[in-house]
């Protein structure tokens, strides 16, 4: 064997349980530190087999590493991994080093060893993470992928690739930018705008035409983030959808839109100029003609609004950066204009930046117009406020009147307690648009009622976090 100091190894492992095993791997000695890792006193394990408190399905590995290190006539070195029996009978996961050190003062061989049983269960959920995460990127019908920096390198890339892109994954992982080649040709530009933008550290949102091998136009929607460490960017990842056939059904209903509102139009522009010659030549059914051209103009509103649902609804839009202050004060100067005077009155404003469709301008216009057109007053009474709440999350616009109490129904709408159906259903579009335009803004409406005194609408909008 090969001489050494081993009242030095045992200094340097004083932190460690250190044990001496002899030939046949007999506890010898035992420091005071297999205590608090094994449970057993230092005397318990003098004289027993250390293989015996080693898992069975470890134990083979352990028991070679150990008789390889002792038989070796040069100077051998080890560390293994494995489970050690406590004396509650629970295993835990134990780093051992050992060699072939020896001395005439000690009785064996020194093994030094360190409990790692937090190490190794973490390495073993993450590994079960990753498993599980292979699981589902393999069943996805989502192209998930994830480059390095600069574009040279595919890090991870689903088999969804082939289908959507009609390429091979082994040919994008050889090489990278040869997704490139199946963009449509008018929308290469704007995809390596949207590279060079992830490269800067900013997230993409985007769609583009890719061509499949069929050879038709394919769409497909993108959202990709930088991952920065250090201030730098070092991965880029994201996801592609096959949104196609959403695409095609938008482009159908603009279609039956268009035609639908085009012979409304045109319809009612006949029916209402009739009215007015009715009521030429029979002034006496003036009074009914005023209902027929009430009527008429509404329906014409209505599909304005309708027009402005399907832009909304259909538009994947972004939310955008709106100081809400100045939303409610171009709502209003808005809102004054279409009616020749000053109506609304503004409450307390304060300055609030918020996360929200662009729409949300219209909304709040809506929700003026409204208090404005179902109050019973010469005089109407209608006053927005604008305030941020008290946990500091969101902003909180108000719009109170004296109105007639909103229709349950209405509410409903605004609340997103209610869905259209065949039976029963509410009367306008505009409380359909402000509650999507909410919904899709990430906010919330509550309606409170009272007969003598009005309304209150309630909107919460996220604040901006930048």
């Amino acid at each position: 064997m090969v001489p050494s100091d081993p009242d030095g190894i045992l200094l340097d492992y004083s932190q460690d349980k250190v044990v001496l095993l002899d030939e046949s791997g007999t506890f010898t000695y035992a420091n005071d530190a297999v205590e608090p890792i094994l449970g057993f006193a230092p005397e318990e394990l003098v004289g027993e087999n250390a293989f015996e408190y080693i898992h069975p399905e470890d134990r083979e590995a352990v028991r070679t590493a150990f008789e390889r290190t002792i038989e070796s006539d040069a100077f051998t070195e080890a560390s293994v991994e494995y489970r050690h029996r406590t004396k509650d009978g629970s295993w835990v996961w134990l780093e051992s080093r050992m060699s072939n050190l020896t001395d005439s003062v000690l009785d064996g061989y020194v093994v030094s060893s360190r409990d790692v049983t937090d190490r190794v269960r973490a390495e073993e959920e993450r590994q079960r993470t990753a498993e599980r995460l292979e699981e589902i990127a393999a069943a996805s019908g989502d192209v998930l992928w994830m480059f390095d920096a600069d574009w040279s390198e595919v890090l991870f890339v689903n088999p969804a690739y082939e289908e959507i892109y009609g390429r091979p994954v082994e040919e994008l992982e050889s090489d990278p930018e040869s997704f490139l080649e199946t963009v449509h040709p008018d929308d290469v530009s704007q995809v390596r705008d949207a590279m060079e933008r992830l490269n800067a550290g900013m997230s993409v949102d985007m769609e583009y035409r890719v061509d499949a091998e069929e050879g038709q136009d394919r769409w497909v929607w993108i959202q990709a983030e930088p991952i920065i460490e250090d201030g730098e960017v070092v991965r880029i990842t994201g996801f592609t959808r096959d949104i196609t056939d959403r695409r095609r059904r938008e482009r159908q209903l603009y279609v039956m839109d268009n035609l639908l509102r085009h012979n409304l139009r045109n319809d009612l522009n006949l029916i209402l100029g009739m009215a007015e010659l009715i009521e030429d030549d029979v002034p006496e059914a003036e009074a009914r003609t005023a209902v027929i051209r009430r009527t008429g103009e509404a329906l014409l509103e209505s599909a304005e609004k309708g027009r402005e649902i399907i832009d909304l609804l259909t538009k994947r839009g972004q939310r955008e950066r709106l100081d809400l202050g100045n939303v409610v004060a171009d709502a209003r100067d808005t809102v004054h204009e279409r009616f020749d005077r000053p109506i609304v009155e503004t409450g307390s404003i304060e300055p609030c930046t918020v996360r929200a469709r662009a729409e949300l301008r219209l909304c709040v216009v809506e929700l003026l117009e409204n208090a404005i057109r179902h109050s019973d007053s010469e005089t109407p009474f209608v006053r927005v406020s604008v305030r941020c709440a008290d946990d500091g999350d969101e902003a909180v616009l108000t719009v109170e009147d004296d109105s007639a109490p909103i229709p349950s129904i209405e509410a409903d709408v605004l609340e997103g307690n209610h869905e259209m159906n065949d039976v029963y259903h509410s009367s306008g579009l505009g409380f359909w648009l402000l509650y999507w335009c909410v919904e899709l803004s990430g906010g919330s409406v509550s309606v409170e009622s009272d007969p003598e005194s009005g309304n209150t609408i309630t909107v919460r909008l996220p604040l901006d976090e930048g």
